[in-house]
């Protein structure tokens, strides 16, 4: 039998998700968050139907969120690891690499993973070049999301994985 499941891809949410971006990300089996989340807020309209992985962002530190939730932003890995039929994805934020990262040096980093996701960019990618793939999803908010919110819905089974963008028009 072939295990195949969804993974909804975002970031840089910045405060504000957008509602569009929350629907079709809750109706995966996953969803990686891959930082710059602002607050819990974002984090509790996050609800796939099996888990939900978030990595902290440049701007993701007990200074800057509320101080209500200093816990939440704290228990945030710099990067975590999602083991899927077919292969893992690894998650980090990607602002380690400065403004503009090189992809071959997230490879070089994470020889292991079939696919990275990352982001601090906000700009939407999805690098098949070489392997592992490398993407960003872009900013699932309002702040510089380059003409609007946007996420990536993974497809992975044992023997594919195929990437869609979900692009919306700023409201």
């Amino acid at each position: 039998m072939n295990n195949h499941v969804t993974v909804g891809i975002l970031s840089d949410s910045h405060g504000y998700l957008d509602p569009r971006i929350a629907e079709v990300v809750n109706k995966c089996d996953y969803i990686i968050h891959a930082g710059d989340i602002f607050n819990a807020h974002v984090l509790e309209q996050l609800k796939p139907k099996n888990e939900l992985i978030a990595v902290a962002g440049n701007n993701d530190y007990p200074a800057f969120w509320d101080t209500s939730e200093a816990e939440i932003v704290k228990a945030l890995p710099k990067e975590s690891e999602l083991k899927l039929p077919g292969g893992t994805i690894v998650i980090e934020h990607g602002h380690r690499l400065g403004n503009h990262p090189e992809h071959d040096d997230f490879r070089k980093d994470h020889t292991d993973a079939r696919l990275i996701v990352y982001g601090h960019t906000h700009h939407r990618i999805i690098d098949q070049e070489a392997e592992p793939w490398v993407v960003n999803p872009g900013a699932s908010g309002k702040i510089r999301n380059h003409g609007g919110p946007s996420c990536l819905v993974l497809h992975a089974s044992e023997d594919e994985w195929k990437i869609d963008t979900v692009l919306f028009k700023d409201t």
